[in-house]
């Protein structure tokens, strides 16, 4: 197996949302962007059941075989973390077209791997994720105003859906095993 050169340490943010939903994980510079949305997927709690993009210096990237939206994407599967990424840059990651969930994602920091760490990992985060289709931000905002007003007419069928357990700003971090 051959040994990570550098290691990215990112920051994405879900744009528009107030206070801030984020997650810090670290990714090897041999990883795809089509490995980096799988990462994303799962350190931010989404489910991959929608299409997603990547905005890259002016560039879109996305899975070779998306070409639903008639969008001509670069290629998300040779596209490699280490060659479009440099530190300090910001980028943009795009999940579910339809409920437009922009993430802005910044390159903190370059830095040689860890002895006996596995990447990726999540390092941080803050807030639960959005729960998918829930309608965008704006859907988001008026479930969370949902749940916490209990004489909201949508209050009962909102708790039914999220579930009793869900808790917005309560952050859980997520393992990715080797």
């Amino acid at each position: 197996m051959a040994k990570n050169k550098k290691i990215y340490q990112i920051k994405a943010t879900i744009s528009d949302i107030s206070p801030p939903i984020w997650r810090r994980i670290a990714v090897p510079d041999s990883m795809s962007l089509e490995s980096l949305h799988l990462v994303l997927q799962r350190a931010f709690g989404w489910e991959n059941y929608h299409l997603h993009s990547f905005e890259i210096g002016g560039v879109e990237y996305g899975p070779d075989d998306d070409d639903d939206w008639g969008m001509k994407l670069e290629s998300e599967a040779t596209a490699r973390v280490g060659f479009l990424l440099k530190e300090g840059m910001t980028f943009s990651y795009l999940y579910d077209f339809g409920d437009s969930w922009e993430h802005k994602l910044k390159v903190e920091k370059v830095t040689d791997p860890v002895p006996g760490t596995h990447y990726p990992v999540c390092l941080a985060g803050r807030r639960a994720c959005p729960p998918e289709d829930c309608g965008g931000v704006w859907g988001y905002q008026n479930m969370l105003e949902a749940l916490s007003d209990p004489s909201n007419p949508e209050h009962d069928d909102m708790l039914e859906w999220v579930g009793e357990n869900f808790d917005p700003e309560e952050f859980k971090p997520v393992e990715f095993k080797p």
